[in-house]
Parts: C-alpha cells; sequence; structure tokens
C-alpha cells in the first residue's frame, strides 16, 4: 500500500468515487464550473463540508523528498484527494481539464461536459427533461457561446431566418438553443435588463432571469444574441405580448393603451408596475460590449410588429 494509500485509510477519508460523485453534484449547484483546488478556495472547504471533515481531514498533508534538492514539498491529502477524483472524471469526459476551459473562456476551471452533465442530474434526482431549462454550463455549449459572444454585429442585419426549421428532437437544435439562453444571460451578468432583478433559486440551478427573442421563434427569429434581452419573467411576458418596446436609444417606451388599465391593474401590491416605466424613460441595462447590444433592426421589427402603440 502506498504512503498516500496509508494516509487515506488512517484518517478515514472519503473514497475517489465518493468524491467524484460529489464534484458533479457540486458543479452541477455552481453552474457546470468551479476553479481549481487551491488553498484558501471556498469550493474545497464546501465539499468537505458535505462530507463533514473534520479539521484533521481538512488539514493532513502528505510530505515528498526532493534529496537532489535537499527539500520537502508539502501537499493537502484532501486537496490531493479531490485533484485526483476530478482528473478521474476527465479521463471519463465527464469535466474538461482546467488548461482546457482556460483555451475556451479564459478560466482556470473544471467544466461540466454534456455527459458529466446528464450524470451529475442522474445523480440529483432531476429529470433529464428540464436539462434544457437550467442555465449550468458544458464545454460542448459553451463553444457556441463562444462564437455566438464573439460574432461581429452585422450592419445590414435580418433578424429573420425564413430558412430556419423547428425542429426540436435533435442534438445540434438542443445545444443551439441552450447556447443562445447561455449567452444572452451571461452577457447581461444574470440581471433584468429593464428592472435590474438578479436571483438565484433556493437549490442554485435555476436564475430567474430568462433570454427573451427580440423576433420571437413563431416568426423565425434568428438565435443571435444582438436578437436577444434578458428579462425577469414579468419583464418577458410583457415584452412579448406588446406592453413596452425599445427605442433606438434603448429606451423603454410603454403602449399608451396603458390609460385603458383599471385602476386594480398593472400594480405588484401598490407598485406601479407600468406607471415606473413611463416615469423618467427607463434605458436598458445593457451588456458590457455595444457589438451585442440588442441590434436596432431587431427592435424596429418589435416596434412595428408586437408593441400595441394605438393610441386610445
Amino acid at each position: 500500500m502506498s504512503y498516500e494509500s496509508k494516509m487515506l485509510q488512517q484518517l478515514a477519508m472519503p473514497t475517489r468515487k465518493e468524491v467524484e460523485r460529489a464534484l458533479l453534484r457540486t458543479l452541477l449547484k455552481h453552474d457546470g464550473v468551479i476553479k481549481e483546488f487551491g488553498f484558501g478556495e471556498e469550493i474545497v472547504d464546501e465539499i468537505a463540508g458535505e462530507f463533514g471533515l473534520s479539521k484533521d481531514q481538512r488539514s493532513a498533508f502528505l510530505e515528498t523528498i526532493y534529496r537532489k534538492q535537499n527539500r520537502v514539498k508539502k501537499a493537502f491529502l484532501w486537496h490531493r484527494l479531490l485533484f485526483r477524483a476530478a482528473d478521474a472524471l476527465a479521463k471519463e469526459d465527464m469535466v474538461s481539464r482546467p488548461t482546457r476551459t482556460l483555451q475556451l473562456t479564459r478560466k482556470r476551471e473544471w467544466m461540466l461536459t454534456e455527459k458529466g452533465f446528464d450524470e451529475a442530474l442522474k445523480l440529483c434526482n432531476i429529470p433529464t427533461a428540464r436539462k434544457e431549462f437550467l442555465p449550468t454550463k458544458s464545454y460542448e455549449v459553451q463553444k457556441i457561446v463562444k462564437r455566438l459572444i464573439e460574432s461581429r454585429k452585422p450592419e445590414n442585419y435580418n433578424p429573420c431566418d425564413r430558412d430556419k426549421k423547428i425542429i426540436k428532437t435533435t442534438r445540434e437544435f438542443t445545444l443551439r438553443n441552450r447556447a443562445f439562453r447561455q449567452a444572452v444571460i451571461e452577457a447581461y451578468t444574470y440581471r433584468c435588463a429593464v428592472c435590474g432583478l438578479k436571483l438565484k433559486s433556493p437549490d442554485s440551478l435555476l436564475w430567474e432571469v430568462e433570454a427573451a427573442h427580440i423576433v420571437p421563434h413563431y416568426f423565425f427569429g434568428r438565435d443571435d444574441v444582438c436578437n436577444g434581452i434578458a428579462l425577469c419573467h414579468l419583464h418577458h411576458w410583457a415584452f412579448d405580448v406588446g406592453w413596452f418596446t425599445v427605442l433606438d436609444d434603448y429606451r423603454v417606451q410603454v403602449s399608451p393603451q396603458i390609460r385603458r388599465l383599471p385602476t386594480d391593474c398593472g400594480k405588484l401590491e401598490g407598485f406601479e408596475f407600468f406607471r415606473m416605466l413611463q416615469r423618467g424613460r427607463v434605458k436598458l441595462c445593457l451588456p458590457k460590449r455595444d457589438e451585442i447590444y440588442p441590434h436596432h433592426n431587431a427592435i424596429r421589427w418589435h416596434r412595428k410588429n408586437i408593441f400595441h402603440q394605438q393610441r386610445v
């Protein structure tokens, strides 16, 4: 038995397989990515807490003697176990290694693959049907997200793709659909562009914000970031049905039909939902890069075809 194995046995550490399963569950809870297992990283203590590790188990270290250099190298046993578990997952193509993720996102992180995503859902007893709606990152989806985010903003942009086929059964369509959602909510830093709401579900699996198509799917709207806006559930619905639109200066314009609303409508316990948007001409909270702002051709299409602008 090796020195490391003896240490693991003496301290009654979790098995590598147990740590692999814990890593997959943790990745799912952290949007599909976790940092490397460096000293002081919260993720190291978080997973240790899941196993209820003692102070001795967390602080135990291995010693390696470099005779030629006459020095001793110390490595935390718990960190070593985490790395070995993650390395095993990478060999099974369940996660991408930090060196590989770095090339894609410029961050040294472990990231779920589609295969690892499926396994994590199984471990958490979450139906695979929910996969399409979870904003969890996967290496395959993030490759598409990168292309969407880095694509040049076309001048003569047609937000409608008449050749688009609405087929929901192919893997390519599913990945592209998830990539659109992920690219949009990432671009808007998980906040509603209108009210700024940023909120996650108690189980940390879902963000409240949604990726709204400016030109909808049913009008063959393209899955491009410049045909999308991140909106909370309520503002998403109001935008889709034409209660408000966006002007060329990215300010919100509310439908004149607001005047027809009964006094007890359009309020949240006294908060004036629509009339608040009218006051001061609310401007969208936009991404940092203007190349992925909503395209003027898309928002003009929305004003013409969805927005209720008829005065009453």
